[in-house]
């Protein structure tokens, strides 16, 4: 892509922001290490009301993972402690595993807010108008999480998404291992599904060399092959819109002539891209 080869689109990597019926205040959701960048590239977010100035009203992690938090080092500047919604596992790996979170203590420093991997509703401090709620998924906690080979309820989360006014809503799954009855629930009844894209096979990234591992391996619910995500989304209802997210530069989706690309058209799903504005 970069010497022009291939019809693609360059991306930072994946985060999304949300905002309520004001559109003053929003809510980050994961910070990644292209954080600044995609301020940046928004002007929404940074309306320098004061100074070191930012709309982000409060972050939300569905995981621990180093893609969902390294940003959060690049907002340490900030003139307040940071409100972070996250689970007690993802919590204790940025306290213990990789201490993001002690580090910031000597800056502007956390409040953590809890977050229920049950599916209890909570809200975003200033985001007004949405409802969220988070559902445990199968994957895999960060490598560097105490309990890495023994998984538990809340290392990895969708969220769900409502606008209180219109009643739509949309599902935030970046990381998926596996499809749990919690979760294909919520999927049907949504209006639009942000979901797992990383890998297009199983054996992506050893088939070429980069890893060793398989997705599956990683927690990541591969797009082809059996019970794989095309599959799934397959069984959505017709006007549910179907967008993938969190795509490796290992997938040939993101080469926009590919076969695999061509596929993912003929059965209506879409490939999130920087700039992308869902309104529900």
């Amino acid at each position: 892509m970069r010497r022009g080869l291939i019809r693609a689109v360059p991306r930072t990597q994946s985060s999304i922001a949300v905002t309520g019926r004001d559109g003053a205040a929003w809510a980050l959701v994961n910070a990644s290490p292209d954080i600044l960048a995609q301020l940046k590239a928004h002007p929404d977010l940074q309306p320098a009301r004061a100074l070191r100035d930012t709309a982000i009203a409060g972050i939300v992690l569905v995981d621990a993972q180093i893609d969902h938090s390294t940003g959060l080092f690049m907002l340490r500047e900030s003139r307040q402690p940071l409100a972070v919604w996250c689970t007690e596992s993802a919590h204790q790996d940025l306290t213990r595993g990789n201490p993001i979170f002690e580090v910031l203590a000597h800056y502007c420093g956390v409040e953590r807010r809890p977050m229920d991997p049950g599916g209890a509703e909570f809200a975003v401090d200033g985001v007004a108008g949405v409802r969220w709620r988070a559902l445990a998924v199968a994957s895999k906690p960060a490598p560097y999480s105490p309990h890495r080979e023994n998984p538990v309820p809340g290392d990895n989360v969708a969220l769900v998404i409502t606008d209180e006014a219109s009643g739509r809503s949309v599902v935030y799954a970046p990381g998926l291992g596996a499809m749990e009855p919690s979760l294909w629930s919520a999927l049907k009844s949504a209006d639009c599904v942000l979901l797992d894209g990383t890998f297009w096979s199983d054996d992506e990234m050893v088939r070429q060399g980069v890893s060793g591992k398989y997705a599956r391996e990683l927690g990541h619910l591969p797009q082809s092959g059996p019970e794989g995500m095309l599959e799934w989304l397959a069984q959505l209802p017709r006007a549910t819109r179907r967008i993938l997210i969190h795509v490796n530069n290992t997938n040939p989706i993101l080469d926009e002539d590919s076969a695999e690309r061509a596929a993912l058209e003929r059965a209506g799903v879409e490939v999130a891209y920087d700039g992308l504005e869902i309104v529900l």
